[in-house]
This record gives C-alpha cells, sequence and structure tokens, in this order.
C-alpha cells in the first residue's frame, strides 16, 4: 500500500499534523461525513492511528503500519495488518470502503479494484484526496524532496480519480465535494463544504458500485 517507513519511525510527528492543522483536519472530516452513510458497516483503508475514523464513527480498518496499528487499537479500534492492494476481506462484505488518501498508495487502480470486490451492491467506494492541480496540492508538489511523508507521495487530479474508478468497475458519475479553499497556513477556522470539485484543496469523491 505505502512506503511505510515513514509512518513506522515519525508517528508522533505525524500526530503532530492534526494539532498544527486542527482546522483543516476539522474541515476534511465534515466533508468526509457528507458521504459516510448512516447504520452501515464499513472499513477505512489506511487506518492509521485513528485520527479520522474516531470522528466519522468507523470502527475497523486496515493499516500497514506497525506503530500505526498499536495506537490505533488503543483508541478502541479494530485494525488488521494488511495492505489497500490485497484486502484481508470476503467478497461482497461492506456497505462502504473509505480512503482519506490515496497519495501513498502503491496502485490505486489495484487498490480500487480491491474496494470494488468488497464492497455489497449498491456499496459506496470513498475517496478523500488532495488535487494535485490545487494550491495546496502544488505547494505539496513543490517541497516533495523536503517532506518526509510527501517525498515519494503520487497526488492525482478528480478527472484521474474518476478514471481510475472507471476502470475498477465503477461506472456511475460519482458525488463530489470539495473544502480547502486557502493555503494551510491561512487556515484559521472552519473551512465551508461546496459540491463539486476544482476549487477547493481537498475534494471527496463517492463512487457507487
Amino acid at each position: 500500500m505505502i512506503e511505510t517507513a515513514p509512518f513506522e519511525t515519525h508517528v508522533e510527528r505525524y500526530e503532530t499534523w492534526f494539532d498544527r492543522h486542527k482546522y483543516a483536519f476539522e474541515s476534511e472530516i465534515l466533508a468526509l461525513t457528507e458521504h459516510i452513510p448512516d447504520a452501515s458497516h464499513g472499513i477505512q483503508v489506511g487506518l492509521g492511528t485513528g485520527k479520522y475514523a474516531l470522528p466519522l464513527n468507523i470502527k475497523e480498518g486496515v493499516e500497514p503500519s506497525q506503530p500505526m496499528r498499536r495506537i490505533a487499537r488503543d483508541r478502541g479500534l479494530e485494525v488488521v495488518d494488511g495492505v489497500a492492494e490485497s484486502l484481508p476481506y470476503k467478497d461482497m462484505l461492506f456497505d462502504f470502503v473509505l480512503f482519506v488518501t490515496i497519495c501513498h498508495l502503491a496502485s490505486s487502480r489495484k487498490a480500487f479494484k480491491e474496494a470494488h470486490r468488497v464492497l455489497k451492491k449498491g456499496g459506496s467506494m470513498i475517496v478523500g484526496f488532495i488535487d494535485r492541480n490545487s494550491e495546496i496540492g502544488l505547494s505539496y508538489e513543490s517541497r516533495r524532496a523536503e517532506n518526509i511523508f510527501y517525498h515519494t507521495a503520487k497526488f492525482h487530479t478528480p478527472e484521474k480519480v474518476i478514471a481510475l474508478a472507471r476502470t475498477a468497475g465503477f461506472k456511475q458519475t460519482p458525488k463530489s465535494t470539495q473544502t480547502l479553499f486557502r493555503p494551510l497556513e491561512q487556515i484559521t477556522d472552519i473551512e465551508p463544504i461546496k459540491e463539486g470539485h476544482g476549487e477547493g484543496s481537498y475534494v471527496v469523491m463517492e463512487f457507487v458500485k
């Protein structure tokens, strides 16, 4: 799923990001909440330490980093060792599969196919990502070499994400939500949530099987 080394040795630095960018994180949570179905059974792929799962009321997921799995379990989450490209679950099991980011996936194409496989008919693949051509996306790209977490990251445009989802079997036009309309350092309160994409740096797309 990811190059796990930075997430094995820099967990505290990862956790600190959420404190430094509190309002950006809360804005992302609000955008994701628009797509999480009520009273449903779903997983987060790339669960990390559980920072997103807890406010989104997600109980389980997959995470390849052992230190992050340990923290997530301490927070009461059920997390298994696994990667997005080979999910350790049976076919047609979940109502939704959530990715809060996809820039660290080894293969988004394979990951989306796996999400399609484990989803029930009518279930949703929910994909959050930084738009490569957005203000924050371009900033991350320009500082890739100096950022330990984004050194090998692959950022995508909304059009690319849609194309990858279609090759995985998701044929319907996705519902899209966007937020983060300012540079990270200028976000000092919760950002608005808008339909569509092309303006906000953080985009959430919902693909129905």
